[in-house]
């Protein structure tokens, strides 16, 4: 297990919050963007998670038919929303019937603002994977507290924590952590009197290896206390523009969530709500998107390996992880120059600067593109 860096001391109070955050990671890509814009062809941009395909039809059509919505929808959600997220939770993640839910705007709006809603602060440290979704870290910094990287919680130390964050699938690696493992999380947090809460985006996304919810009695031992679960529609059902997600699990804390949410407005407008009970009942857009990801995933793999590269862990989820064993900026240059643009893994964290992220987010039409370039490379 490799050694935690040490805690990052919590940001100053006096200014602007913005000054206590890093540059927005993307923004340093754009001269590589331009170079892959200008290969033949155009760019190939495998760069960010963002999905490409047709939003399901009964999705769009319980959308429209909700359009009228004069009234302030309800923060907590509407009774037959509630119904379908628990259901979902109930029958995909093996939660109990009592499980606590709650609509959000958007899984990245809860990732960013749930350490802020939980009333931490300066005296508290947050644990966040080694090679980590960058909201983590700024939502904690947001708050004002300290961020320790670290994959064992044997290695946390004497670290007074609060919060851990877990993410399987993970993004970017897609490696994907077994029961066993995350119920030693759960029980080492709760020795301590810290919060778990599991960002679960990609559950739906196991390629070879099945995705099990923090949720699930063989992690939890049958008690949802002190465990919260992040999910999202965006990949699942293409509604990345709809900023629909939801969070389940300990009831007591979506409680103090949803009190905090409702003085703040953080409501999920009606018409997006309406869309998130169809999409939640209907299992076959969900599988149709699969069999798409599927194919591209398996494309660009024997590709990318082809073209002399090493995939690690991705056995689910939207992205590869790659390496070629050098700097990863030396790689999303080799990339850029053929039309391909990825993400470098520093972007996540330091143990990431030897690999990059493919997305699997591209047309098949782009995808064909990228395998036809990666398969010309002597």
């Amino acid at each position: 297990m490799s050694t935690p860096s040490q805690p990052i001391a919590p940001p100053a109070r006096s200014g602007s919050a913005a000054r206590s955050l890093p540059d927005f990671p993307w923004d340093s890509l754009a001269p590589y963007a331009v170079t892959a814009r200008a290969v033949d062809g155009g760019v190939v941009d495998l760069s960010v998670g963002t999905p490409v395909d047709p939003t399901p039809a009964p999705v769009r059509e319980a959308l429209a038919a909700a359009a009228d919505a004069p009234a302030y929808p309800l923060t907590a959600g509407s009774p037959a929303l509630r119904a379908a997220i628990a259901a979902w939770f109930v029958t995909r993640c093996g939660a109990p019937a009592e499980v606590g839910v709650l609509p959000t705007i958007g899984s990245k709006e809860m990732v960013a603002w749930l350490p802020t809603l939980l009333g931490l602060g300066p005296a508290d440290t947050v644990v966040i994977p080694e090679l980590a979704y960058p909201t983590y870290d700024v939502g904690t910094r947001l708050a004002g507290a300290a961020v320790l990287r670290a994959d064992s919680t044997a290695a946390v130390g004497p670290a007074p924590v609060s919060l851990v964050w877990v993410n399987s699938p993970s993004n970017p690696t897609g490696r994907v952590l077994p029961a066993a493992h995350l119920a030693k999380v759960v029980a080492w947090a709760r020795e301590r009197g810290a919060v778990v809460v599991s960002d679960e985006c990609y559950l739906e996304l196991g390629w070879e290896a099945e995705p099990v919810s923090v949720l699930d009695p063989a992690v939890n031992g049958g008690s949802l206390d002190g465990i919260l679960a992040v999910h999202s529609l965006s990949k699942r059902s293409n509604l990345a523009g709809y900023r629909a997600g939801y969070v389940g699990g300990d009831p007591a804390l979506i409680a103090r969530l949803l009190e905090i949410r409702k003085h703040a407005g953080m409501i999920v407008p009606a018409p997006v709500q309406a869309a998130m009970i169809a999409a939640l009942g209907d299992s076959a857009h969900v599988a149709e998107q699969r069999a798409r990801y599927g194919v591209r995933r398996t494309r660009l793999r024997a590709a990318l390996v082809g073209a002399g590269f090493t995939v690690e862990h991705s056995e689910a989820g939207l992205y590869l992880w790659v390496t070629r064993g050098e700097d990863c900026w030396t790689t999303v240059s080799w990339l850029a120059e053929r039309g391909i643009l990825v993400a470098p893994g520093e972007f996540y964290g330091p143990a990431g600067r030897r690999h990059v992220r493919v997305a699997l987010t591209a047309t098949d039409e782009r995808v064909a593109a990228a395998v036809e370039r990666l398969s010309a490379t002597p």
